[in-house]
């Protein structure tokens, strides 16, 4: 509690006051670790020469340490004391916390063991004496916080710290600020004598500080003072800043202060929370004759202030009267703050029995005009008038956010009429309730840099007009607006010189659908947020002209399609006015492809954020030309597979990878590169690697890390790829040639049929058994078929072959049985046209086909040849002509095609069956 307490009540203090303050209680109250939730741990925790043994329930400071430790935290443990033994091991340490312990005292041997030791935290403890003897060694202490504990002082304890530049004896139930009688203390410059209950200053009480010409800070909060004796700060004449927050001493009480002030050094003076309801014209009178520059009176509940009462201020530069009751702002109240630069009146206006809401009278800021920072915050007035702010000439911030004045809601070019004169550089209208910008009303800022619009009920459709005059203007935010804004193509061509633009939740889907674009004319913009707006429909040219353009905030909107490759007219390629994007954040948007050309030429990108898409299967290319990545944000997508083709480029020079909640595929081809990356750098943060990067796939590593991934199972995969890929080509080879020969194997036979024909000939007869022939086949066919023979067998008499014919080449004069006979004497082959019609024909089966087969087996001839029209049984075959296939070679064997396209290859069979030789091959 003290600490947050002492943090909040530094913030009004000087720049300088202010860092020794957060240096003090980072060092001293929380340690020199820092200052981080704890976790619970079961050991001490040693880095870099700091070793974190708090929260241990210890009773005894570890022995086993390093012996080179500076510094070590033992708070919020059981030690009952120090012994300087437990410390021999550590003679280095300049850091000691023991803080939150149960110590009812410090050993004089401490600072002997510890001679180094520069910081000493022993708050909430239950010490009670502190003697001259327990500290006379610490000569190098510049820290000592002895807050919440029972100090009783004995003697002069404090008398041998020449080097202490801050001390917390707070909370300690003192009954007087007197620490010590003689001299000390000379390096002090930091005082806590808070939460302790003395209630008077007596003259002599900061005595001891009578050489201390370093003391800056005295902290006095929620002492309740009642006495001051004269010359009570003369000691410490020389202090700058003095705490009386939460004092609640009274308007008389705080008057004697004031006097007891005059004449000294003092800077800031803080007075919080000290129920100071009324301001009378001399509450302030002592300070006339100090340089006051910043007083705090916030939290008093303060409803009065007397014309006058800051006349005595002079020198004033900061006046902070947040949350108190004022009513009525008169033009008399800030009378005599010619220097005031700064003025907060955060919730500082009510509302009176008279006025539903506070009230501001015309010239009211008037005597203010030094003033540059005016924060109105959180409050509501009756109205502004045409003279509310006149007088304001250096005026260079005003802060009306999350107010609630009527004349507000619609701005028009007399809103702000009372400001013609100042040099506002920002306007600040946050949450102030604003419904309406009108033409020109904000034309009398020539000089604003900065206006802020954000949390309002803007409605309306913005064509230019409404940002006329802003010739300065570098900022606009318009983020979160509770209503939507549309624009127009000339919606910023009044401000050219716009750097930052925030539209953040405040368009509707269709405003960036305009041609030309709504930002062409904004060549110098750098900063452009268009985020959670449901857009939809972009055009190619929305980025042109955008030279400048370094961050891009397109998050939460619905652009799915505007990158899909089966948009109408391809994906828009909309980042290419944007060369010199360093920042792209284009996260929740339900992408699920990234064209190859999308991020083409972002050179210098340095941040992309991908998170929360649909993104699985990422082209080769896509990152190619994102060498100056740091950051790449693609967590909670569908990417199973992280391959060198898509990530080695971006992930070349990464700072930040996020990446976790995939569906990993755990496997050696989608993800062992990834894992070699992971393990080989040394610059690219990964946080969440073993929590947030698991496996989908397989089964074996499902729900586990990917860092569970065993990379060795993949370092002898390369044989077994090779014969992987051999195989595989082996079998598809197989199944293409069994295909091949199954549909395609006739046109094979066929070609090379004719190269070996054309090559060795047609015929492996000799030359001599061919001339003892006069026909090449005898033609044995059904009556039936006789038209199929003279179709398809008598055109082949053109190719050197000829056929007899029973009917056309019968012997004239020779009867008909005789002729048959000599016919099949004079053919070297006898051709059996086998159909259905030829098992059938008695004439054929008892005499023809009779006679050639005695013909064949009297000469001992292989000279049969089957040429199948239709399918016929083998046993049909035997029956009727005494012939099977088995009796035959193959060659002699043929069957008519029923595709026209193989009849050329049935030739090409039967010319080689023809020219086999007669004689049997044995």
């Amino acid at each position: 509690m003290q600490r947050k307490y002492l943090v909040f009540k530094m913030m009004h203090a000087p720049r300088y006051t202010l860092l020794l303050a957060l240096t003090t209680v980072c060092h001293v109250m929380m340690g020199p670790s820092s200052c981080v939730a704890a976790q619970k741990k079961t050991s001490c925790v040693v880095e870099d020469g700091r070793a974190d043994c708090s929260h241990l329930s210890l009773r005894e400071v570890p022995p086993n340490l390093p012996g080179n430790l500076t510094s070590l935290d033992m708070s919020h443990n059981r030690l009952g004391g120090i012994p300087p033994t437990s410390l021999t091991p550590y003679p280095g340490l300049l850091h000691l916390d023991v803080s939150y312990n149960s110590i009812t005292g410090l050993v004089g041997g401490l600072c002997q063991t510890l001679p180094l030791l520069q910081t000493l935290n022993v708050k909430h403890n239950q010490v009670l004496y502190l003697k001259k003897e327990d500290l006379s060694h610490c000569t190098s202490l510049t820290q000592l916080n002895l807050a919440s504990n029972r100090l009783r002082l004995q003697g002069e304890p404090f008398i041998a710290l020449q080097s202490l530049t801050f001390l917390d004896v707070s909370l300690n139930k003192l009954k007087s600020a007197k620490l010590g009688s003689q001299p000390q203390l000379p390096s002090l410059v930091n005082l806590s004598l808070a939460l302790n209950d003395f209630t008077t200053l007596k003259n002599d009480d900061f005595s001891f500080l009578n050489q201390s010409s370093f003391l800056q800070v005295l902290n006095l909060s929620a002492v309740s003072l009642k006495t001051l004796e004269p010359g009570c700060f003369k000691p410490i004449s020389r202090i700058r800043t003095l705490i009386m927050d939460g004092s609640k001493t009274g308007t008389l009480i705080i008057a004697k202060l004031c006097s007891q002030l005059s004449g000294t050094a003092i800077d800031v003076l803080s007075l919080r929370n000290m129920r100071l309801v009324t301001l009378t014209n001399t509450t302030f009178t002592g300070l006339q004759e100090t340089n006051l520059t910043s007083l705090d009176l916030s939290g008093n509940g303060m409803g009065k202030i007397e014309k006058g009462s800051f006349k005595w201020l002079s020198e004033l530069q900061s006046l902070v009267l947040a949350e108190n009751n004022i009513k009525h702002l008169t033009k008399d109240i800030f009378q005599g703050l010619t220097s005031l630069k700064r003025l907060n009146l955060t919730l500082a206006l009510v509302k009176s029995h008279t006025s539903a809401v506070p009230i501001i009278d015309d010239y009211s800021f008037q005597p203010l005009n030094a003033l540059e920072t005016l924060i109105l915050k959180k409050t509501a007035v009756r109205e502004i008038t045409e003279n509310a702010f006149t007088g304001l000439t250096s005026l260079k911030e005003l802060d009306m956010s999350w107010t609630t004045y009527t004349d507000l809601k619609n701005i028009t070019n007399k809103t702000f009429v009372s400001l013609a004169r100042s040099p506002l550089r920002k306007l600040n209208l946050i949450g102030a309730d604003v419904k309406q910008i009108n033409p020109g009303c904000f034309s009398v800022f020539r000089n604003l840099t900065t206006l802020l619009l954000d949390h309002n009920y803007i409605k309306q459709t913005l064509t230019g007009r409404e940002f006329e005059g802003l010739d300065r203007i570098q900022e606009i935010y318009m983020s979160d607006n509770f209503q939507k804004v549309n624009l127009s193509s000339t919606s910023f061509v009044n401000v050219p010189n716009l750097r930052v633009l925030t539209l953040g939740k405040s368009l509707i889907a269709t405003a960036l659908d305009r041609d030309p674009s709504p930002f062409s004319p904004l060549s110098n913009l750098t900063f452009l947020d268009l985020s959670n707006n449901n857009i939809a429909n972009i055009r190619g040219n929305m980025l042109e002209g955008l030279v400048n353009l370094k961050v891009l905030k397109l998050q939460h909107n619905n652009l799915a399609r505007v990158w899909k490759s089966a948009n109408q007219g391809g994906p828009v390629l909309f980042l290419k006015g944007a060369q010199k994007l360093t920042s792209l954040l284009m996260d929740s948007n339900g992408l699920d492809e990234i064209p190859v050309d999308a991020l083409r030429g972002l050179t210098e990108l340095r941040e992309l954020s991908l998170g929360n898409n649909l993104l699985n299967s990422l082209k080769d290319t896509i990152f190619e030309d994102l060498n100056s990545l740091r950051a790449l944000y693609l967590q909670k997508n569908l990417i199973t597979t992280v391959r060198p083709e898509v990530f080695q480029t971006p992930m070349s020079n990464l700072s930040l990878l996020v990446m976790g909640k995939n569906p990993f595929d755990c496997t050696c081809e989608s993800i062992l590169w990834f894992m070699t990356w992971m393990n080989k750098t040394n610059m690219t943060s990964v946080p969440g690697l073993r929590e947030q990067y698991t496996c989908n796939t397989p089964l074996t590593y499902f729900n586990r890390s990917v860092m569970d991934f065993d990379a060795l199972s993949c370092k002898d995969m390369t044989p077994f790829q090779a014969l992987y890929i051999l195989s595989s080509t082996a079998v598809l080879m197989l199944m293409v040639t069994a295909l091949l020969v199954r549909f395609h194997g006739w046109r094979f036979e066929f070609y090379w049929n004719i190269l070996i024909n054309r090559t060795l000939g047609f015929s492996d007869a000799s030359v001599e058994e061919g001339r003892e022939f006069e026909y090449d086949a005898y033609v044995i066919c059904a009556e039936d078929d006789g038209s199929w023979v003279d179709r398809r067998l008598v055109p082949l008499e053109k190719s050197n072959c000829k056929f007899c014919l029973e009917d056309r080449d019968a012997v004239a004069g020779m009867s008909v049985l005789q002729s048959i006979v000599d016919n099949i004497r004079k053919s070297r082959k006898i051709l059996f046209v086998v159909t259905e019609a030829l098992l059938r024909d008695p004439w054929c089966r008892r005499f023809t086909a009779h006679q050639a087969l005695h013909q064949v087996i009297e000469a001992s001839r292989d000279s049969v040849v089957l040429v199948f029209l239709q399918d016929v049984h083998d046993y049909r075959l035997s029956q009727s002509l005494f012939l099977r296939r088995g009796m035959l070679r193959p060659c002699c064997v043929l069957d008519w095609p029923v595709h026209k396209e193989r009849v050329p290859a049935f030739h090409q069979k039967l010319l080689i069956a023809l020219g086999m030789t007669n004689r049997f091959q044995e």
